[in-house]
């Protein structure tokens, strides 16, 4: 499900989190940058977070199986737009 930026359509677990001063801060300025709200942009990043995870995984899975490693990352930058499209609707990634 890709939900429209700004949007808490979709979000259905409320949580109680603990973030550093510094942390919140920073999500704050970048959501409001972005025209997102707070819960939107967290949302957003923690899915972002696990995506990496996965490509992670990914990649270590492709070294271990000694893969040719020019067609491992031509995978992985494809994998990567994939995402990017989905996350993002074809909007550039904020900074």
């Amino acid at each position: 499900m890709v939900i429209p930026a700004g949007n808490l359509i979709g979000m259905t677990a409320k949580v109680t989190l603990s973030f550093s001063e510094d942390t919140i801060a920073d999500a704050r300025r970048f959501a409001k940058r972005e025209g997102l709200s707070l819960s939107a942009w967290m949302d957003q990043a923690a899915r972002e977070k696990a995506l990496r995870e996965v490509f992670a995984a990914h990649a270590a899975a492709v070294g271990r199986a000694g893969l040719d490693l020019e067609s491992a990352s031509l995978a992985d930058a494809q994998e990567v737009g994939m995402v990017d499209d989905l996350l993002f609707g074809g909007r550039p990634r904020a900074a």
